[in-house]
């Protein structure tokens, strides 16, 4: 292998997104407006997609100063929504270099108490909706997609797919199978979509500050501690990190991986007093 470039290890090089194009469903709030700050900050144009347009405005109103960035007030689980955001995408950018899955919903209930229709919204719009959305940007990524530079899918999976999480008292029955499954989609778009120039790969977060765990953090934030290796919940620039090395040169050979940011909690249990 002979050097390019005399600077080929540098982390401009390595790591930047200057001129990529970016989409983040759930982006207004969360591990979604961290990531979209992250892509950002790199030198990514980036579309956020959320539910409501009141936190598109306001994660915009955040985003400005970081540069390019508008928001597509989308629901993912729907075909019609979908559709409108694939056509915001193609009108905007013409083609798409990364797409990040993290748009997610979560139920909690015993049992005997799960709801089917609780676990029908978990599956559809943490799993469903993943395959759907990707299938229907293919076109796209591919536009931007070569052998050197491939374009990137990353999906947003969890801890919780790897193992089954016990902190937060109730059973997340939809949400841990839709994460493992999601995973596992993963592995398998990563060999059908390599073909088209294509990485497919996953994170699984640990636990960090979001609204989906306002809760638990209210209330077992101490457990959640000391259920962790590293005796800590995970910090913002954690997941990015991770996100930019998949996004930029530096992933460009990496597929269809899951890659844990949980401190180690889902292979290793720290103090659980709680379960004696």
């Amino acid at each position: 292998m002979t050097s390019n470039s005399a600077d080929e290890f540098s982390i401009d090089q390595l790591f930047s997104l200057q001129g990529k194009t970016a989409l983040v469903t759930g982006g207004s709030g969360g591990l979604g407006l961290i990531m979209a700050k992250g892509l950002l900050q790199n030198g990514a144009s980036v579309i956020i997609a959320s539910r409501k347009q009141a936190n598109c405005d306001a994660a915009l109103a955040e985003l400005n100063q970081y540069g390019a960035v508008s928001a597509i007030a989308a629901d993912v689980t729907k075909p019609g929504d979908r559709e409108r955001l694939v056509q915001a995408v193609a009108d905007k950018f013409g083609s798409l270099c990364i797409l990040i899955n993290n748009a997610g919903a979560n139920w909690g209930a015993e049992l005997e108490n799960y709801p089917d229709a609780g676990f029908a919204k978990v599956i559809d719009t943490n799993l469903n909706a993943v395959f759907s959305l990707t299938r229907d940007l293919v076109p796209l990524l591919s536009k931007a997609a070569s052998a050197q530079d491939p374009s990137r899918i990353i999906n947003i999976g969890s801890m919780d797919g790897i193992h089954v999480p016990v902190v937060q008292r109730v059973p997340t029955f939809a949400y841990s199978a839709s994460k493992a499954a999601l995973h596992h989609l993963t592995r398998t778009l990563a060999v059908d979509l390599a073909p088209r120039h294509i990485t497919v790969n996953a994170v699984a977060p640990g636990f960090f500050a979001s609204r989906m765990t306002d809760h638990v953090f209210e209330h077992y934030k101490q457990d959640i501690e000391d259920d962790c290796p590293l005796h800590r919940v995970g910090n913002p620039v954690e997941i990015v990190g991770v996100v930019i090395y998949l996004a930029a040169r530096a992933g460009a050979y990496t597929n269809g991986t899951v890659i844990p940011v949980d401190g180690g909690t889902s292979i290793s249990k720290g103090m659980r007093s709680w379960m004696d």
